[in-house]
């Protein structure tokens, strides 16, 4: 029997599983430490070591090679398969996360990297040498292809991060069940054990993935210390809604966004400045903002007329919509006749657009990664401005000037370097502590001083001293963000890392 066209589907198997299992440890790494320039390089060099740590191992492997590469298969199909729970479960119980993590990448890479030399050893015999390495190189490179398109655009929407772990696991198993089949020529002595071993793998991962669900709220709960009402995975994040005694809270890729008990601070801090700012606004931009709160505050004007609000992510829009929990917290904003909404990158919806705009409030999420840095960059600022009229003011979140001073001014500096005169100031969030913002104009302005009536945080001494700066919150030096150094994103991990 001619083996070489079988065996090659199995490298395209293990290039595939093998890829999967790094994006799947990068992704859940960059959601519960942040830092995910940093992590995302990390995962990718160590697991393309550990390739070679594995390949330089199976020179040892003198014989028993088709017994060899099964034993290997179905370790990696465990230790990859169980990859996702086992990071999962593990982030809130240990105390340093990445003397797990960086193990366990380690130990799946050495194991994918003895398999490819293990086949190309058996395949030998079916192909000269250099069709042999065209092939197995080939179908290895299309299997990379495979995974880094699968893993964003189906199988982490769909599946989730847990269940597309377990899910390549069992095709891990049942590659090497299958090979005790397909190699069973080449396996001196009985198969029996190894076929065993193989079932026993299968039916741990089946009931792990059915228990799928079941296990992330365990981890989650763990994780945030508080019941899990809603959590999904999107294209774009992790969305997660907990309810505990404080109230409702938001976490996107582990990141906290607002706890129901403060989160009016918040949201008047960052909508009522730009609002007050542009004279009577009637058409309004959001930016973000896709959970509803800052809307709820832009819709208490009577002079607006309009309310786009921009998120990429449909999924956030609908639950803020329809999910009752939040849809009560943000007052059903988005069914105010008023409001558009539009699910798109905000900085090529800005790009495509020729609306004009009174004011413009600014929610994105903090810049831990560079799909985040470039909408603070001085390119988004300068395509902003195109859309805003003479009037008009804008509002931005900062992240905190207090725990990531250079962040929150390189945000400020980098709109001033795109034309913007901009006004610093700060809030008290209890959630998150000494909270930054910016308010910016066109041309040079006063802050305002009278707040609206009816506010829960704002009122008209408390809306000045926002932008009265203690002196620990002061300037400091720091570089202009652009789409070429991401110098924001940059400041951001080493800040968050404290």
């Amino acid at each position: 029997m001619n083996r070489a066209p079988v065996l090659f589907f199995n490298v395209l198997v293990i290039a595939t599983c093998g890829l999967i299992y790094e994006l799947l440890a990068g992704t859940l790494a960059s959601y519960v430490l942040g830092d995910s320039v940093t992590q995302f390089s990390l995962i990718i060099g160590l697991y393309l070591f550990a390739l070679g740590i594995g390949s330089w191992l199976s020179r040892f492997v003198e014989s028993g090679l088709a017994r060899c590469f099964v034993e290997v298969e179905l370790g990696v199909a465990l230790l990859g398969g169980l990859s996702a729970p086992a990071l999962f479960l593990s982030f809130p119980r240990v105390s340093h996360f990445q003397a797990v993590l960086y193990p366990l990448v380690i130990a799946i890479g050495t194991l994918v990297g003895l398999e490819i030399p293990l086949l190309m050893r058996i395949l030998k015999d079916h192909l000269d040498f250099k069709e042999l390495v065209s092939r197995v190189l080939t179908f290895d490179y299309i299997g990379a292809l495979a995974a880094s398109l699968l893993f964003p655009l189906l199988l982490v929407p769909k599946l989730g991060l847990m269940r597309t772990s377990l899910l390549f696991g069992i095709l891990n198993a049942l590659v090497g069940l299958w090979a005790t089949w397909l190699l069973k020529p080449l396996i001196p002595g009985s198969v029996n054990g190894m076929r065993l071993r193989a079932f026993f793998v299968i039916a741990i991962l089946l009931a792990a993935f059915v228990k799928a669900d079941r296990l992330t709220s365990i981890a989650e709960e763990d994780q945030f210390g508080e019941k899990v009402l809603y959590a999904r995975s999107t294209p774009y994040q992790r969305i997660v809604l907990t309810r505990g005694r404080a109230g409702l809270n938001l976490f996107l890729n582990s990141h906290h966004q607002f706890n129901a008990v403060d989160e009016y601070r918040y949201h008047e801090a960052l909508a009522h400045p730009a609002m007050l700012a542009s004279d009577s606004p009637r058409r309004v931009l959001i930016l973000g903002g896709g959970d509803g709160l800052a809307l709820r505050e832009v819709l208490k004007y009577s002079t607006v007329e309009s309310v786009t609000l921009v998120d990429i992510d449909p999924e956030m829009t609908t639950l803020a919509k329809n999910f009752a929990p939040l849809a009560e917290l943000n007052r059903f904003a988005f069914d105010d006749p008023r409001v558009r909404t539009v699910n798109q990158d905000a900085m090529i919806w800005i790009e495509q657009i020729a609306e004009m705009f009174d004011a413009v409030i600014i929610d994105f999420p903090d810049p831990n990664n560079f799909a985040l840095g470039k909408l603070y960059s001085t390119r988004f600022f300068n395509l902003l401005q195109t859309r805003l009229s003479p009037e008009a003011a804008v509002s931005i979140q900062c992240t905190s000037p207090l725990a990531s001073r250079l962040s929150y001014w390189c945000i400020l500096r980098t709109m001033e370097a795109a034309g913007f005169i901009v006004k610093p100031y700060h809030a008290a969030v209890p959630s998150f502590g000494v909270w930054g913002f910016a308010l910016a104009k066109l041309k040079t302005f006063d802050p305002p001083s009278r707040s609206p009536e009816g506010l829960r945080f704002l009122d008209d001494a408390t809306l000045a001293g926002l932008f009265s700066l203690p002196a620990d919150l002061a300037p400091v030096e720091v570089s202009i963000n652009r789409l070429d150094n991401q110098a924001l994103v940059r400041y951001y991990e080493t800040e968050s890392k404290r």
